[in-house]
């Protein structure tokens, strides 16, 4: 069974979470306290983190920095600030998902799901021999989920590293950011979820191109996506 902790400090919503994913068939931890639920996420063995954003003791940006720097599961970060600000900051510390208060319990339970799923994926796939993508100064290690640039490698969130090799999977293709969320999130966009891909993108930009400004390998084609050039 799929272990799930839960760092929320208003028990009401920590609890209906709980519930729904229970009635999905999960194991799940609740801890009101950051730095307590931070201890809990780096020792224990969970599967995925749901983390709120405005804890008392400890802000989630922070746990979920800590959190990423030791492990690789997904995190979904909730919060009640809609900002694309703070959407951008979660993303950049290493969160997987952005999700904004309030949602509905089954929203949530599906999120869930469908990070796990790709997860147990990922993991299933280290078995196999390992497949390069090369584009460039870029080299791809899809097994090992590595990514080196010029040789020296850059290290790559999950969902970053997905997006990264979609886009270098189909070259010179344009896809519309919620054709991207689809894809690589595996759900339908609400809408705001634009601005993850926009956020992933930059994150990514950084890590590959030489002047992020002047792209050289992801463009922006303005008013419909993005394209990986070759």
């Amino acid at each position: 069974m799929e272990r799930i902790l839960i760092i929320e400090d208003e028990v009401e919503i920590a609890e209906l979470e709980k519930d729904y994913l229970e009635l999905s068939g999960f194991e799940v931890d609740l801890e009101s306290n950051g730095k307590l639920g931070c201890s809990k996420a780096i020792s224990g063995e969970y599967d995925l983190l749901i983390l709120d954003l405005m804890l008392p003791d400890m802000d989630g940006f922070e746990i979920c920095k800590m959190v990423r720097a030791k492990k690789n599961i997904p995190i979904i970060m909730v919060s009640a600030k809609k900002s694309d600000i703070d959407k951008i900051r979660g993303l950049g510390n290493g969160a997987d998902d952005y999700m904004t208060k309030p949602f509905s319990p089954s929203e949530l339970v599906a999120r869930v799901k469908a990070h796990l799923a790709r997860y147990q994926r990922l993991v299933s796939d280290s078995v196999k021999s390992n497949e390069f993508i090369e584009a460039g100064e870029i080299k791809i290690d899809k097994t090992a989920r590595r990514v080196f640039i010029n040789g020296e490698e850059k290290i790559f969130t999950t969902k970053e590293f997905d997006l990264l090799t979609f886009l270098a999977e189909n070259p010179n293709r344009v896809f519309k950011k919620e054709e991207l969320f689809n894809e690589i999130w595996e759900m339908e966009s609400l809408g705001d979820d634009c601005a993850t891909v926009t956020v992933h993108i930059k994150k990514i930009r950084e890590k590959v191109e030489k002047n992020s400004a002047q792209p050289k390998y992801i463009e922006t084609i303005w008013g419909v996506g993005y394209r990986f050039k070759l």
